[in-house]
């Protein structure tokens, strides 16, 4: 698999994201549903904004590992939260796993009305090997 990286700007660099990432020679690619703060048993969290994004996450990144990809080959990483403004005081933790796995990939923030239940962001992903 190869990656080319597509940045005409430096701008997004801050904000843990790239504008476009042409992949080649694919050897597979996972598309991942929406992951929010939900358990094992299916019970979604209570927490706050933070406990939830963590949550979100590590649900991720298992649903990845399970899958036998790796995380550093996100091409694709929508957000969705009920509070963009709540999301922002805990921005770093996201910032922080992207940087952790040396992911660049493309990305899209939406604030939507509401998630299930008591969800308040949710983690979609597209992964390539």
């Amino acid at each position: 698999m190869e990656k080319r990286i597509i940045n005409p700007w430096q701008w997004q660099d801050s904000r843990s994201y790239v504008q476009a990432v042409d992949v080649q020679n694919v050897k597979g690619t996972l598309y991942v549903s929406g992951q929010t703060a939900i358990d094992a048993d299916g019970k979604s969290s209570n927490g706050d904004m933070k406990s939830q994004l963590i949550q979100s996450l590590q649900n991720l990144e298992k649903v990845i590992v399970d899958a036998n990809y790796e995380c550093k080959n996100i091409i694709r990483l929508n957000i969705y939260t009920t509070s963009s403004e709540e999301l922002f005081t805990c921005f770093d933790i996201f910032q922080n796993w992207i940087e952790k796995h040396g992911i660049k990939q493309t990305s899209t923030l939406l604030e939507v009305k509401s998630l299930f239940e008591t969800l308040k962001v949710e983690v979609e992903a597209t992964v390539v090997k």
